[in-house]
């Protein structure tokens, strides 16, 4: 998976424009722009504002799209996983509708799901 498909990624996640993502970053909305159609990489600086902005963003899998066999990072990924389904339960409870669930394999790959 390449760095702007892991951007998109996020972006996706988070529910956010590539113009709200620059602006949450700090960063000109071009170089967003720039680096999400792969015209550029990203510097060491923007990737280090997006993991500082965005704590649950795995490093390693954003430097590198996959994912890390550190044990400790290991357990905050399935303590995110658990708070995925914890929120899809209360989201269900509420009768709220679920937009979409996506599902990451450690390959770096993910897949989502849309109701019907």
């Amino acid at each position: 998976m390449l760095i702007q498909e892991r951007l998109q990624l996020i972006l996706k996640m988070h529910n956010l424009t590539p113009s709200a993502f620059a602006d949450k970053l700090g960063v000109q909305r071009s170089n967003v722009s720039h680096v999400i159609s792969g015209r550029n990489k990203p510097s060491l600086d923007f990737l280090e504002k997006i993991i500082l902005n965005f704590p649950r963003v795995n490093a390693h899998w954003l430097l590198t799209g996959q994912m890390s066999t550190n044990p400790e990072v290991k357990q905050e990924t399935k303590k995110v996983e658990e708070d995925v389904v914890k929120r899809k339960v209360i989201s269900e409870s509420n009768n709220e509708s679920i937009v979409k669930i996506v599902e990451f394999y450690q390959d770096g790959t993910f897949k989502e799901y849309l109701p019907k």
